[in-house]
């Protein structure tokens, strides 16, 4: 399972279209934003806790519940600077970046609080930022041009 989108604006896997050469470098939009680093921190989430916790919500609306709106996410974030130190640190190798120009609209940041759904669902993510750039990884490498390799 795996990312493929076109045009690509999902930072892991632009991320691992630089280590497959199909990109130069990692255009970073900024960083002059009042993070940490100076760089954007958004919410990252595994596709199989996104599964789970729709699974639960289909158990929660079969039980006769009304629907509800649930938000999913770590709750912390990461910068940008800190996926890419990560996944370098995941693939040992270097990925080269390079600061460009802010996004007009982008936020500071932008993370999700489950709250809720852990408390009325019991819904937790499983897979923390590692697992989740380490199977972005396994599948980009085996899969370089995306679903079109099939």
């Amino acid at each position: 399972i795996g990312e493929d989108h076109t045009p690509e604006t999902h930072l892991i896997p632009i991320i691992f279209q630089v280590v497959n050469k199909q990109r130069e470098f990692l255009g970073i939009f900024g960083d002059d934003y009042a993070t940490p680093d100076g760089t954007c921190v958004r919410d990252y989430i595994h596709i199989n806790d996104l599964g789970q916790a729709h699974l639960l919500a289909l158990d929660y609306l079969l039980a006769g519940n009304t629907s509800n709106n649930f938000n999913l996410g770590n709750g912390e974030g990461y910068s940008v600077k800190e996926i890419v130190q990560e996944t370098q640190r995941v693939i040992g190798q270097t990925i080269p970046t390079k600061i460009t120009e802010r996004r007009a609209g982008d936020p500071d940041f932008l993370v999700a609080s489950s709250d809720k759904i852990r408390k009325e669902l019991g819904w937790k993510a499983k897979y923390d930022l590692n697992a989740i750039i380490r199977t972005a990884y396994n599948w980009h490498k085996n899969m370089p041009l995306g679903y079109g390799d099939k």
